[in-house]
């Protein structure tokens, strides 16, 4: 049994031998910190390369480590973290040296030399015990969706993180960056995972102003009152669940721990330096790769996602607002002014409750019941209906009549 006192010594030695390595400090520094001479500094060095960590402990009786690693695989390790991957955590760093440098070694052995190095700080005491709750068991029973405010592109300002997965596999089923999470950001992340994956049972989300009503900070929202993303999911039959603490959003917390973790590194060795390229990225490559790296599979086999059946996406995630027609035949809103066209079946609107819905892309359209009365670029401007449009192509393709 070798004392605790000449273990903590060892200890002591291989931070300070690391961090020589690793050229935060010189070898005479630290032959100064741990109080030994430059020579006895050499041996250490010595006995370091060739048994490994054990091999600082005394009377090794020369059987070599296990653990050994030769110095030049060591001093390149360190390298490489310091001057290509320095801001990765542990884990994605050695990720790295296998897939890219071809570098085998153990996760705990990366860790120390990285923290005995003082290139990565050491993790503090875990917090109180928490039980995890279980997944579903199915996919699309219940979707997490929330963002991450970050320097996800370096230093510059911060761009928020949508994320949607889902809590059966943790499958990432939407991941764009945003200048900000709002009620539009949301309702464009919900609706391209309707239109990919269909129907799914609930939605877990925080409090956001953009998903529930909350009479008073920090009370219950009121159920009664729903937001436009409250809307559009009743209409749809899906349900939604608040979050009251950030320990009950554990799993989608955890989840962007990770994207924390990896993300901006990704970027920053691919130069990628906009939004715009940064979502390609994310569609084309990293999500898949994500979920290939983090998702899990299903306790059930089957899916409960169900099909579309007709519904009009474009409206259900549209901003929608209640608007009274006036005498001349129009209706404001925003400060635009949006003049309804005389249609085939109706002499007048004026005095009629319709609804104009905002739409993703910047349009506008007044509906009244399931008719579309009126389509308006972002600035107001009237844009013509399709039945409008192929009456006028029927006028057109008429053949011409003959004076008499």
């Amino acid at each position: 049994m070798i004392p605790r006192a000449v273990v903590e010594r060892a200890m002591k030695v291989q931070e300070v031998i690391l961090r020589a390595i690793a050229k935060r400090i010189s070898w005479w520094q630290a032959a100064e910190i741990i109080g030994i001479s430059d020579r006895q500094m050499r041996r250490w060095r010595r006995r370091w390369e060739k048994f490994g960590y054990d091999g600082l402990l005394d009377r090794r009786r020369g059987r070599p480590s296990l653990r050994r690693v030769p110095l030049e695989l060591a001093e390149r390790v360190l390298g490489l973290y310091r001057e290509k991957y320095f801001d990765f955590n542990v884990c994605h760093f050695q990720e790295k040296l296998r897939e890219q440098h071809g570098i085998a070694l153990s996760y705990t052995w990366v860790k120390l030399a990285l923290q005995g190095a003082g290139l990565v700080r050491k993790r503090g005491r875990r917090g109180v015990h928490r039980r995890r709750r279980p997944r579903r068991p199915l996919p699309g029973m219940l979707l997490h969706l929330d963002g991450s405010s970050h320097r996800w592109l370096g230093e510059g300002r911060r761009y928020d993180l949508l994320v949607v997965l889902d809590d059966a596999s943790s499958e990432i089923y939407y991941a764009q960056l945003v200048e900000e999470e709002s009620t539009r950001t949301v309702l464009a992340a919900l609706r391209e995972v309707v239109e990919k994956k269909g129907l799914f049972c609930a939605l877990y989300s925080d409090r956001a102003s953009h998903f529930f009503e909350t009479p008073k900070a920090g009370a219950k929202i009121d159920p009664h009152r729903l937001t436009q993303v409250g809307r559009a999911l009743h209409q749809l039959g899906i349900r939604m669940i608040p979050a009251y603490s950030p320990q009950a959003r554990g799993r989608s917390e955890r989840n962007f721990g990770t994207w924390q973790g990896r993300l901006p590194q990704e970027l920053r060795l691919r130069g990628i330096t906009t939004v715009e390229e940064a979502n390609r990225f994310l569609r084309q490559e990293y999500v898949a790769e994500f979920n290939g790296r983090f998702a899990v599979a299903a306790a059930q086999p089957g899916s409960a996602f169900l099909p579309l059946q007709g519904q009009d996406l474009e409206r259900i995630f549209a901003l929608q607002h209640e608007r009274v027609v006036q005498g001349d035949n129009t209706v404001e809103i925003a400060h635009r002014t949006l003049q309804i066209e005389k249609s085939p079946w109706r002499n007048t609107l004026a005095g009629c409750s319709v609804i104009v819905y905002e739409h993703l892309d910047g349009t506008l359209s007044v509906g009244y019941g399931p008719h579309v009365v009126g389509r308006f670029n972002a600035q107001g401007m009237a844009l013509m209906l399709p039945e409008a449009r192929h009456r006028r192509k029927a006028v057109d393709k008429a053949p011409a009549r003959k004076c008499a």
